[in-house]
Parts: C-alpha cells; sequence; structure tokens
C-alpha cells in the first residue's frame, strides 16, 4: 500500500477502466491523479518503451544523450523499468523514468530518475519513487541504494532516505 500524508497533492484514481489499465499499461500499474486537475498519470513496469520517446525524456532533464543501443542493453538488464505515463487513450507520453539494478535478492540501486520538467514539482517523482520502492519491497529487496546529483539529493532527503555520511550523492532506503 502506498501512503500519503494529508497535504499531498495526490489521490488514486479510477478513471480508467481494470481491462483497459491492463490493456495499455500492464499488470500492476499504478493510475493517481492530482487534487483538482483533470490529468490521470500511471507508472508502470509492463509497458514497453519507445527508445527515441525515452531518450527524448532524458534530453529534456539535461542529460547527454547515449547510444540507443546501450540503453536497450541496459533496460534488458535491469531488474525493474518503470515508466511513468500522462494518460491518453490513444497516445499515452512518457513523462518520467527511472531503472533498478541488483541481485534481484537482496539489494537494488535506482538508477537514471527522470521527471520531464513541465511536471517536475506536482508530486509525481514522489509517486515514481513510492511505486519503485513498492515493487522492489515485492520482489523481497530490503535494502536500495541511489546516487543522486547534489541538486536533487534534499529530494530523496525528504522521502525518508538516508544520506551517506557527506549527504552530497548517495542515498539508502530500508525496508520496515
Amino acid at each position: 500500500m502506498i501512503f500519503r500524508n494529508q497535504g499531498s497533492s495526490i489521490k488514486k484514481s479510477n478513471s480508467i477502466s481494470r481491462d483497459e489499465l491492463m490493456e495499455i499499461y500492464g499488470l500492476n500499474s499504478y493510475e493517481f491523479t492530482q487534487k483538482n486537475k483533470n490529468e490521470i498519470f500511471v507508472c508502470s513496469k509492463s509497458k514497453e518503451l519507445d527508445l527515441i520517446e525515452l531518450d527524448q525524456l532524458l534530453q529534456t532533464v539535461g542529460w547527454s544523450r547515449r547510444p540507443i543501443r546501450r540503453v536497450k542493453r541496459a533496460l534488458d538488464f535491469s531488474i525493474l523499468v518503470v515508466s511513468l505515463w500522462r494518460h491518453d487513450d490513444k497516445f499515452p507520453r512518457l513523462v518520467g523514468f527511472a531503472r533498478c539494478t541488483g541481485d534481484g535478492i537482496l539489494e537494488a540501486t535506482v538508477w537514471d530518475v527522470a521527471v520531464n520538467p513541465v511536471y517536475q514539482g506536482q508530486g509525481l517523482g514522489k509517486e515514481l519513487m513510492k511505486y519503485i520502492l513498492k515493487e522492489l519491497k515485492n520482489i523481497g529487496i530490503s535494502k536500495v541504494t541511489l546516487f543522486a546529483d547534489a541538486e536533487v539529493v534534499t529530494f530523496y532527503k525528504r522521502q525518508g532516505w538516508i544520506l551517506e555520511p557527506r549527504g552530497s550523492k548517495c542515498a539508502f532506503w530500508y525496508a520496515n
């Protein structure tokens, strides 16, 4: 279960039928919306990514281009790939992404967390991270590490991640 504080601007949405959600986004997708807004967002670990669309998303957050074939291999070797979509019946838009590597049993590392700048500051990154941690916990992962640029470390700290001693790049999450 994903817990939200009372001040959260995110709420679970039931706007998409369960069958449509499964058909478009796959098993264990999570649908939500922002209070007082009509946009529907979906976190998915099953919906196939278009690598060009992913490359465009990563460029919007300021990352340099990566060779598509290497990105494909990185995704293939990841234990979890999560995408965040702005739902549209005809053409869902990729607005967020993250992937995890690890042994698949005890530990994982979160990489490449990205949310399109148009959607940053609206709670979508928090929902993406909650979904990732829930899915990792479901497969038995109890220790998660991530490396983040210095300017986003406080984002993770506010979510309860434990920072490494210098508190500049690395953070840890432990299952309760």
